[in-house]
């Protein structure tokens, strides 16, 4: 028992005597950690402070966005009438010119309607020609005094009209149906290079239902091209028509390819907040094709002249940006927004002024309201 009782008293002891050294050691080092950062701290204000004169200029840069490269003209051919494809005059890759004939289609119901039509036209003609001539009959009677009473005249007169009004009904309706068989034929509407082909002969085709969910066939203008982008709205004050553009693509990454801004929306996209450019691209052998992606280079010269520093001069934190000013030998800390950079260079805006003098090398570091007593100008 006694031995235990000694064993316990000697831990004790020894457990006390590690926490004692412990503490001696920890208060001098915390200590020694205070007074090094009082230390840099005044080592920061005495140490010279290299300053630059805000200076406004003009900051050209470009930007990179991806594009997309659509046939100028494209059109998807469908059916008007409900019919059967009676002959397919094209296929994919076919090349076909302005009013060139695609395909013919067939329609026995139309032929019935054309033919019904022409029919009630040639009655109706008849019919006018008949009261037309009942009433000039009349008419020419009515010149002998009391022969032909003035209502008689009038009614014939009105038979007439009214049989006239007919038949111009007639010809409208006959050629409103012989127009409908002029859809049996599909033509191209432009020049181009068929794309897509849906149908085979004897394939039912119609406005609606089986058969119309697909177009006949797609023609693409790909001699000409569309390169569209969307510019950031950052960015999209700087362009504008006429501009030249260059542009890559994956499949010829060794050619550079160029081109025009000719179409700009003027607004911006409510989802890609965003506005959209059109550049056009002449493709006569073909080498770019409809669909392919592009990587845009767009050239993004400066407009108005605007404070440009050095990178280093800028503090971005997560709580602001902002530059050093140097007022009266200490630090003002002036908040700024970013705009453009380039190389080494960057855009801000803010209250500066021409000439105020600017911490080269800025860091939070640099206390707000904090003493510079050296402060030497960068030549």
């Amino acid at each position: 028992m006694k031995s235990n009782f000694f064993k316990n008293s000697i831990y004790k002891s020894l457990a006390g005597l590690s926490c004692g050294l412990l503490l001696a050691f920890s208060l001098p080092a915390c200590n020694s950690s205070d007074a090094a950062s009082e230390e840099k701290a005044e080592n920061m204000e005495d140490a010279a402070v290299e300053t630059i004169k805000a200076e406004k200029g003009k900051l050209s840069t470009s930007l990179s966005v991806p594009g997309e490269l659509l046939p100028f003209h494209q059109v998807d051919l469908y059916a008007k009438e409900t019919s059967f494809v009676r002959e397919v005059l094209v296929d994919i890759g076919t090349e076909v010119k302005k009013g060139q004939l695609l395909a013919s289609l067939d329609a026995p119901e139309l032929n019935a309607r054309i033919a019904e039509a022409e029919s009630r036209l040639k009655s109706q003609e008849a019919i006018y020609t008949a009261s037309k001539a009942q009433y000039n009959r009349i008419y020419e009677t009515s010149k002998t005094p009391g022969t032909i009473s003035q209502n008689e005249l009038d009614q014939a007169l009105a038979k007439k009209n009214s049989d006239y009004a007919q038949l111009e009904a007639a010809r409208a309706a006959y050629r409103g149906v012989a127009q409908t068989k002029n859809y049996l034929e599909i033509r191209a509407p432009f020049n181009g290079v068929v794309t897509s082909r849906n149908i085979s002969q004897g394939a039912y085709v119609g406005p609606s239902g089986k058969g119309s969910d697909k177009p006949l066939l797609v023609v693409q203008d790909q001699k000409r091209l569309r390169l569209v982008v969307s510019v950031p709205e950052a960015y999209a004050g700087y362009l504008k028509q006429e501009d030249e553009v260059d542009f890559s693509v994956k499949s010829l990454p060794n050619q550079e390819f160029k081109a025009k801004v000719k179409r700009m929306a003027g607004s911006l996209d409510s989802r890609l907040r965003a506005e959209r450019l059109e550049m056009d691209v002449f493709n006569p052998d073909k080498k770019l094709m409809p669909g392919m992606y592009a990587e845009v280079h767009l050239p993004l010269p400066s407009k108005d002249s605007t404070f440009v520093v050095p990178r280093s001069a800028l503090v971005v934190s997560t709580e602001k940006i902002f530059v050093i000013r140097v007022n009266n030998n200490k630090a003002e800390w002036v908040n700024v927004q970013k705009g453009r950079e380039a190389d080494d260079k960057i855009e801000v805006y803010g209250d500066l002024n021409r000439g105020d003098q600017l911490v080269a090398v800025a860091s939070e570091e640099i206390r707000n309201g904090s003493d510079l007593k050296q402060a030497k100008l960068r030549q």
